[in-house]
């Protein structure tokens, strides 16, 4: 395998065998960078001085010369630019913030930097990160590496994209409505979104229950390794959650296991080649011992869009709004229809009430069964470059406007689930499909237990040719 597409935890292993060296590593990536970049455009800007400070640290630390060590001692890792560093800039892809310099640090950015992780590029994101694609008049088109007419996904397309094209071996995400789930799909990545709570954040979002920073990566024991850094409480976010789940790098066996499929979660439009490719992924849970069970939820797409909606209204829409002011002409026609749409959604109260009906279901469900399986994303593919909400994409013979075909926004709206996001297979236009596994509240190690049995079962993204060779 290229070294720029090694898993995180196949290098550490190397790195503690003195077979492979994080300055080597390092090299590899940045050599990949100089050739994909122009192309993939995932990336808003490069540490190379101080990746390389980094990798000769892990280089010294794994010769015995200085203390053990750490969890992600030698790994390159991309920042999602929405996470901010002291110092940098914190742009959001906006014309309006160009230039802006922070004066704090993500909790996220100080918890990989202290694990030893070689943060080495910061990676782009969609205007104010509110679009399932990624562009803007800021940073411009990023691109899918598997197929540069599509999008990476958004709004951690960014991230995504640099996994997808081996411009990093580890990267973070942040999700309020399928940010990290969208992209490991269309990209063939590895995403988790955890549950409210789990992963510490800073204002006014880390008070949102639909919000959640976590790990991609290019495989589950990567994700996982990631997210034991992440996790935990913090003394700035009095949401973060005092217990740290610890989830295994080699999980227990799935058998046993009970799973609910539910393919269309109500009425979402899916592409049969999706559907086909999520079918297999259930075939083989159940070759390994796990049980699957076809279910049917009540939800409609009307009802969850709405119930949506009264939450931007009340927290991300009025946050756009302040922001752009009087300047609506300089920002994307996305951000735009987003603002103008959450300010004509259900009040604040309406939209909690909508919540608690749509878990209830859920939540029946999940009594019975110890996760629930289903597509991330109904179509094959959206486009790098659509412009308003109301963009047609193709599903099957049909098209809907791409708020529809996403089936990641339910578990941002009964946030408290957690959803790991792995490739189910690739679509005749050459882009990845992908399926979540949805657990019961704060349940995180079973999803990962049922993506490793998945993994191993389907030997798809495990496999050297996996990858695009862009």
């Amino acid at each position: 395998m290229d070294l720029h597409h090694l898993t995180a935890t196949r290098a550490r292993d190397l790195f503690r065998r003195r077979e492979l060296s994080p300055v080597e590593l390092l090299d590899a990536v940045n050599t990949r960078i100089d050739k994909t970049e122009p192309i993939v455009n995932a990336l808003t800007e490069e540490m190379r001085e101080e990746a390389y400070a980094s990798a000769r640290e892990a280089e010294r630390r794994y010769a015995g010369l200085g203390p053990e060590p750490r969890p992600l001692e030698g790994i390159p890792l991309v920042l999602k630019e929405e996470q901010p560093i002291a110092g940098r800039t914190i742009e959001e892809g906006s014309l309006l913030e160009r230039g802006r310099v922070s004066d704090v640090s993500h909790p996220l950015v100080d918890r990989v930097r202290d694990a030893g992780a070689v943060v080495h590029a910061r990676s782009t994101t969609p205007e104010f990160s509110c679009a399932p694609f990624t562009h803007s008049r800021l940073w411009g088109v990023t691109r899918n590496p598997w197929n540069t007419e599509a999008t990476p996904g958004g709004s951690s397309g960014g991230s995504g994209a640099a996994l997808a094209a081996g411009q990093t071996i580890l990267a973070t995400g942040s999700d309020i409505g399928g940010s990290i789930r969208i992209p490991a799909s269309f990209c063939g990545v590895v995403g988790f979104k955890p549950p409210f709570g789990r992963v510490p954040g800073l204002p006014p979002f880390n008070q949102d229950t639909y919000c959640a920073d976590g790990p991609m990566g290019r495989s589950v024991a990567d994700v996982a390794l990631l997210q034991n850094v992440l996790s935990g409480a913090h003394p700035w976010d009095q949401a973060s959650l005092r217990e740290q789940v610890r989830l295994p790098l080699q999980p227990e066996p799935a058998e046993g296991l009970r799973v609910a499929l539910c393919v269309d979660l109500g009425d979402y439009p899916v592409d049969p080649v999706v559907a086909a490719h999520t079918y297999r992924a259930a075939e083989a849970l159940r070759a390994v011992g796990v049980t699957v069970d076809e279910v049917s939820l009540p939800w409609t797409r009307e009802q969850l869009i709405e119930t949506a909606w009264a939450h931007f209204g009340a927290v991300m829409g009025p946050f756009i709004d302040e922001v752009v002011g009087d300047n609506a002409d300089l920002v994307m026609p996305y951000t735009r229809a987003f603002a103008e749409r959450a300010a004509e959604a259900a009040p604040y109260a309406v939209g909690l009430m909508g919540e608690a009906e749509l878990y209830r279901p859920l939540g029946q469900v999940l009594e019975h069964y110890h996760a629930l399986l289903c597509p991330t994303v109904g179509a094959q593919a959206i486009p790098a470059e659509p412009e308003g909400v109301d963009y047609l994409v193709a599903v099957g013979s049909e098209s809907y406007p791409w708020t529809d075909v996403l089936l990641t926004m339910p578990f941002n709206v009964v946030g408290r689930v957690p959803v790991l996001a792995v490739p189910s297979g690739v679509a005749p236009n050459g882009v990845p499909t992908g399926m979540q596994i949805v657990g019961r509240t704060y349940d995180d190690p079973t999803v990962f237990r049922l993506g490793a049995a998945l993994e191993c079962e389907l030997d798809l993204w495990t496999d050297d040719s996996w990858w695009p060779s862009l």
